[in-house]
């Protein structure tokens, strides 16, 4: 990574788990180690190790005429010295990134979301296509905890964060125009769980661990905050939200 692209008064001390530099349109966290990570990301899908994940920020007029989004994107990352990070793509402005950590019994946990509901689609109830045309918006999230994880448990820790991320779009209430029910989530939604390389992971990071405690209350929190951060950004004083 750059000097010139990523210098250190850009740089964060939020989080424990990683160091969170913000230069737009890139919004980096950075491990001190290598991480074994899971998501569906555009450039390093399903499980991979890395140190970084990389979100780039993108407009409407620069998406429309991407033809490769994969190839697109990985030129992008190249460009900049991030061949090697786990790429996210958002529309939102990664300078409106929300953090929050929760610590239970010595586990640390981390949450760094960029979110938009511009596009949000609520579960089991996929809307019309024509209704996402150049209204761009997605949910992406990293989550990293302290200790190591197996592949199972890392997979269990991405459920967690997904659970907590709909439970706090539900509490929010945000309706698009459009619809008549909650946004749970978006089309183009990511999660990136993180945790560190180790001979000798956690096999469980459910709900009854203090992992999945952790988890669980670092991405309600942030994924609440990031809501609201939005909805005062870009809606209408008028747009429904039930309380």
């Amino acid at each position: 990574m750059t000097e010139t692209k990523f210098p250190e008064e850009n740089a964060s001390s939020l989080a424990s788990n990683f160091k969170i530099c913000c230069n737009r349109p890139w919004l980096v966290a950075e491990f001190a180690s290598p991480h074994q990570m899971v998501s569906w990301s555009l450039n390093r899908p399903g499980f991979t190790t890395a140190e970084r994940v990389a979100w780039l920020e993108v407009g409407n007029d620069e998406l429309i005429t991407v033809t490769d989004p994969k190839t697109w994107f990985q030129h992008r990352l190249l460009a900049v010295d991030l061949g090697d990070a786990v790429g996210l793509i958002t529309a939102r402005n990664v300078a409106c990134y929300e953090i929050a950590s929760a610590t239970v019994d010595d586990v640390q946990a981390d949450c760094l979301i960029t979110l938009g509901l511009n596009n949000g689609e609520t579960v089991g109830k996929r809307q019309d296509p024509m209704l996402h045309v150049l209204h761009a918006g997605t949910i992406n999230i990293l989550a990293a905890v302290s200790v190591p994880l197996t592949d199972a448990a890392l997979l269990e820790m991405s459920s967690i964060v997904a659970q907590a991320r709909t439970t706090a779009l539900l509490r929010f209430g945000y309706r698009r125009p459009c619809m008549d029910d909650i946004v749970t989530g978006t089309g183009t939604d990511c999660i990136v769980t993180a945790a560190p390389c180790s001979s000798r992971p956690q096999a469980y990071a459910g709900m009854h661990t203090a992992i999945g405690e952790a988890v669980g209350r670092s991405v309600l929190e942030a994924t609440t905050a990031a809501a609201i951060a939005w909805f005062n950004d870009w809606c209408q004083p008028n747009t429904a939200l039930s309380r």
